[in-house]
């Protein structure tokens, strides 16, 4: 793609990096397949090509955004399947992430988008914050029907609603700051990042994983300085916030692998993962200190499923009979390029692992995509479980929070797939698993 950025835009770094992703792209249209946003709406400024151009030409004007931009970026699940399409390798994440922090810089969404964008950006990263909205928001279910309307706002404060559990489990001490022995000889020793969000709504997958890990002789660190990874607010556009929350994790790993050392910062939120695994890019114009940490800690990033591959997981238990649907998430499968590691591992545990039809197409999750875009969600939503309903399988296994959350209640019991491999080592039965029986039994008993 030919570019006409002027000499004086290319001195900035972020115009400079972007300059360089669209000219390698074709225009070959092959990544519109595999976009969901243009899969369901069929509209060329809905896929990834047609963002380039409306990206493209923001840009190089030099002008601020406007509702049209703004309306069709907003719609990217930024699920990176077209990166993963593109036989030209054009970059489409660090894109459409600087085009994101160009509309939040220059463009003034209406008031109430502005509160409902602040309120997420403060309340989601901080899990004592997210606690009290979740029980809020339980409380305020049955007062759903004063929040009528087809605007745009009521609609996300309806899926809010309808995103918050009936329950909640109790805080888990796995949040808190500790080191976690290993048992017998140590093997490895590995930091962990237990995120956010996913310390609330299921705090027995960090539980799982310091569990099987622990056991593999491998000692597990929760450092006290660690947060959030800086992705939901990254993508957001707020840079200032995310680049915040992240200079905190980088600073906490970086004192802890100049320690006693690590061989691994271990995440089992793929979305988090794809974050920390670009520190390196989101602070390569950092004063070299921590430019230099930065691209360490993204070098040690990995996800939960590569170091439970690297130190060799293996069963404990007989095969149980129960058969998978894994839900490869986007960030996992796209963003990190993993993509048979977790079915492997799966597998080696002794469940029979189904892939559904469509394994590519995000399930509409996507950070915050499910509250600040509902209806796309909701039928990117149905689409996936109708998929997976159609292996035939008992439970669905996936490796990322926020998918777990937009796939819970559709039918089938969700498990993430440390859960399922902690328990064939010696774990207690996920949740899921004892719903997958009872709901086998009641199938023999037809």
């Amino acid at each position: 793609m030919r570019t006409e950025f002027t000499e004086a835009q290319l001195a900035d770094p972020d115009i400079r990096e972007s300059n360089k992703i669209l000219r390698t792209c074709v225009h070959c249209g092959f990544c519109t397949a595999t976009c969901p946003t243009f899969v369901l709406l069929g509209d060329e400024l809905d896929s990834p090509r047609g963002r380039i151009y409306l990206i493209k030409d923001m840009l190089e004007s030099g002008r601020a955004a406007s509702e049209h931009e703004a309306k069709h970026v907003d719609r990217c699940l930024s699920c990176l399947s077209c990166m993963t399409t593109c036989p030209s390798g054009v970059h489409y994440m660090h894109l459409v992430d600087h085009a994101r922090q160009h509309i939040e810089d220059t463009y003034k969404r209406p008031l109430m988008e502005r509160l409902i964008r602040a309120t997420l950006s403060v309340v989601l990263p901080r899990p004592k914050l997210f606690r009290a909205a979740l029980l809020g928001a339980r409380a305020a279910r049955p007062f759903k029907g004063l929040l009528a309307g087809k605007s745009m706002t009521m609609r996300r404060l309806r899926a809010m609603l309808d995103l918050a559990p009936s329950t909640l489990p109790p805080p888990s001490e796995s949040s808190g700051a500790r080191v976690y022995r290993a048992e017998g000889t140590r093997r490895g020793r590995v930091a962990l990042l237990t995120g956010c969000a996913q310390t609330v709504l299921a705090p027995s997958i960090n539980e799982a994983t310091i569990r099987l890990l622990t056991r593999m002789g491998v000692e597990v660190v929760v450092t006290a300085e660690q947060g959030c990874c800086g992705a939901l607010t990254h993508h957001m556009g707020r840079q200032e916030s995310s680049h915040a929350l992240a200079r905190a994790n980088i600073d906490a790993w970086v004192r802890e692998a100049e320690g006693e050392g690590l061989d691994a910062i271990v995440i089992n939120a793929s979305g988090c993962g794809t974050t920390v695994k670009d520190y390196g890019h989101m602070f390569r114009e950092a004063e070299p200190g921590l430019r230099d940490r930065a691209a360490r800690v993204a070098e040690l990033a990995k996800d939960v499923s590569e170091v439970l591959s690297a130190f060799g997981y293996a069963p404990t238990r007989e095969a149980p009979g129960i058969a998978v649907a894994y839900h490869a998430a986007c960030s996992l499968q796209h963003g990190q390029q993993i993509t048979g590691v977790p079915k492997s591992l799966l597998e080696k545990a002794g469940f029979e692992v189904r892939v559904p039809a469509e394994a590519h197409l995000c399930c509409g999750s996507a950070g915050t995509y499910n509250i600040l875009q509902p209806e796309i969600a909701g039928k990117l939503r149905e689409r996936k479980l109708g998929f997976l309903h159609r292996t035939g399988a008992d439970i669905v296994a996936s490796g990322n929070i926020g998918c777990l959350t937009q796939l819970g209640g559709g039918g089938l019991p969700v498990a993430h797939t440390v859960e399922l491999l902690d328990w064939m080592a010696g774990g207690p039965a996920p949740s899921a698993v004892t719903a997958a029986r009872a709901r086998q039994e009641a199938l023999a008993a037809e």
